[in-house]
């Protein structure tokens, strides 16, 4: 099997906290690829966005994992435990503040299956930063 492009998805259920305190059921996929082995990637269908396009949020496995344990982050994308079932994120944007509810046994499969993909610690770095290089500046 080729390692080089190995996906792992899985459905999250999500809830967004309004404003109201409401728990609002919100579709979206975890998404890791070990072509970019630091990112997870949370993306979420046209119906569940504002705008009614699509949105991807990328952030780290390693903030991920971090967020599991206790209190992660500090940018657009913070993560927290909220009791021992439950784990929050807080999503930043320029539209605004979406606070985020998961299932932490469910964020635990997920990073689990990518581990299973690419080790911890066993990242291909200089690739990734290459990749993220080319994006940056193209073909210069």
């Amino acid at each position: 099997m080729d390692l080089a492009h190995v996906t792992v998805r899985q459905t999250a259920r999500a809830q967004l906290i309004t404003a109201q305190e409401q728990e609002l059921p919100v579709p979206a996929t975890l998404r890791y690829t070990s072509t970019d082995p630091l990112a997870v990637h949370l993306d979420f269908p046209s119906e569940a966005c504002l705008q009614g396009e699509p949105v991807t949020w990328t952030f780290g496995r390693a903030l991920l994992e971090e967020g599991l344990r206790g209190p992660a982050g500090s940018g657009d994308v913070q993560i927290w435990p909220c009791g021992r079932s439950r784990t929050v994120m807080e999503l930043h944007s320029p539209l605004g503040l979406a606070l985020l509810q998961f299932d932490t046994a469910a964020l635990r499969r997920f990073l689990l299956r990518s581990y299973a993909v690419v080790a911890a610690g066993r990242e291909d770095v200089g690739a990734a930063v290459d990749q993220g290089l080319n994006a940056l500046l193209g073909n210069v």
